[in-house]
């Protein structure tokens, strides 16, 4: 069989427009890629514009540095971040703690057992728990009389029992 120097040429004229219709595919969706992917990571309109455009520019490296300088999150994950901090802050804040020591109390108590500060104080008429700055029963409406032996509300002074 004889050896065609067109045939050959025929062939790379073949090979030449299929790599180049694949790298333009692949540019084309890298580009999709990077929109995606950056609309995903921020609402700055400045920011999803200058890396669509590092990719179309520079394109194989222009990939690489978007994927060095991307957020490393996307809006949801931080946003389930935020949450998940607020929950932890919100159930720290739960717990109840003495002024006087910091040590853990509990809601029903009335002098810490530590330190012996006082926590709440009990209403005249109805006996139910209030703290210590009410100065009206919100359970009865009563107004409620402060033991004068006792320290103010914001002192560290532990109670005289």
């Amino acid at each position: 069989m004889p050896f065609d120097p067109s045939s050959i040429s025929g062939y790379f004229q073949y090979l030449l427009g299929f790599a180049a219709a694949f790298f333009a595919a692949l540019w084309l969706s890298l580009i999709f890629w990077t929109f995606r992917d950056i609309r995903t990571r921020t609402r700055d309109s400045f920011a999803r514009v200058l890396a669509i455009l590092l990719v179309a520019v520079l394109f194989l490296p222009g990939i690489v540095i978007y994927l060095i300088i991307r957020p490393g999150r996307t809006i949801e994950e931080e946003y389930q971040r935020t949450l998940e901090e607020e929950a932890l802050l919100k159930s720290i804040e739960e717990i109840n703690t003495c002024p006087g020591c910091g040590r853990h109390t509990r809601e029903d108590w009335i002098v810490c057992p530590t330190c012996q500060t006082k926590l709440k104080k009990t209403c005249p008429s109805c006996r139910k728990l209030l703290e210590l700055p009410w100065n009206i029963c919100p359970y009865c409406g009563a107004p409620s009389t402060d033991n004068p032996s006792a320290p103010p509300a914001d002192s560290d002074q532990p109670l005289q029992v």
